[in-house]
């Protein structure tokens, strides 16, 4: 029988009471070890306590250099990525990515590395697509896939763009999370990759490797992306698409690395930031203009006086432009 004994999950928004419904319906025997990556940010956080009152298994946040134990719960503290190296748990500062430290990638990505098909990936509610490239490594790799069904989840996003990234071996709806992740450790047969969804193993493990140093050189980067036109959200770098689409994603010399709906959402958050300034700036000008004209009046320099106000009236109009460019790159709310 196919041994799975290394369940990795990730949740953001939504996930909350989803992790409660699971962990309450895990048995006390079970075989396999269960690491969380649940997006807190490096906010306190009581979660390894909840979890452990609302089911049998113990919980706890992984400490660096930890060993792998079978029959517990693992949860990344806040503001540290989880990771998986020579049987242990690590913990790391390094850079965001898709915005989160905790990320569900990173985590993803080390399991698939170090534990290859012994490894089941779980993708649950919560908001873009962190864990959507972790779980197509975990698919590159043999290992099972589960992601809940984005219909049954207060946030989407998350779960979609897994499916859209690589498929699923079993889409659940919260309340079977425990009964598949059970199934997968007992050996539950896996779908066949198609090869739409297959991510490209040299690419990954490539990818894997430079991700797990953080800092990268640019001739590192060139091996397994194409440097991109496009700059990082977070701290402004280059950014390399990597080569393989599946899922597309980016990744600058940093260590910062984003799927697309992330990507996007850092380019709009951005954008609006520009604009904002923008108005900030052509504010000033108006400002400034009508302090000119308050001293011309004082002057008694009519000339000047409407020099200023021609000035005034078009930084306006500008302004009102900007706001609507604002209000356009904004989502409408529901």
């Amino acid at each position: 029988m196919l041994e799975r004994d290394i369940v990795v999950i990730g949740a953001s928004r939504g996930g909350f009471q989803g992790l409660k419904v699971l962990v309450s319906q895990l048995p006390a025997d079970l075989q396999a070890s269960i690491f969380i990556v649940l997006h807190i940010g490096r906010h306190a956080s009581v979660l390894p306590d909840l979890l452990t009152g609302w089911g049998p298994l113990a919980a706890r946040y992984a400490t660096n250099g930890e060993e792998v134990e079978r029959g517990v719960i693992r949860v990344a503290p806040p503001d540290r990525h989880l990771v998986m190296s020579r049987g242990r748990m690590w913990l790391n500062e390094g850079a965001k990515e898709n915005f989160a430290r905790p990320a569900a990638d990173p985590l993803f990505r080390s399991a698939a590395m170090e534990y290859g098909s012994r490894v089941v990936g779980v993708v649950m509610s919560g908001d873009l697509d962190d864990g959507a490239a972790g779980l197509a490594n975990i698919r590159a790799q043999q290992g099972f896939a589960i992601v809940q069904n984005p219909d049954d989840c207060e946030a989407p996003s998350m779960p979609r763009a897994a499916l859209e990234s690589c498929g699923t071996d079993l889409l659940c709806m919260e309340d079977e999370l425990s009964k598949c992740i059970q199934a997968a450790v007992r050996g539950a047969s896996s779908e066949r990759v198609s090869e739409v969804a297959q991510m490209n193993n040299r690419v990954f493990e490539k990818e894997a490797r430079i991700a797990a140093n953080g800092l990268s050189d640019p001739e590192e980067l060139d091996e397994v992306g194409e440097r991109s036109a496009l700059t990082c959200p977070d701290c402004g770098g280059a950014l390399w698409r990597i080569k393989d689409d599946r899922p597309m994603r980016y990744r600058c010399h940093t260590g910062h690395a984003f799927t697309g709906l992330s990507l996007e959402e850092g380019i709009e958050s951005n954008s609006e930031a520009a604009i904002w300034s923008a108005i900030r700036a052509v504010h000033e000008r108006v400002i400034f203009a009508k302090e000119r004209q308050r001293w011309a009046e004082r002057a008694g320099n009519h000339d000047q006086i409407e020099i200023e106000q021609a000035r005034i009236d078009e930084a306006e109009r500008l302004v009102e432009l900007l706001r609507d460019a604002v209000q356009t790159s904004s989502p409408a709310e529901e």
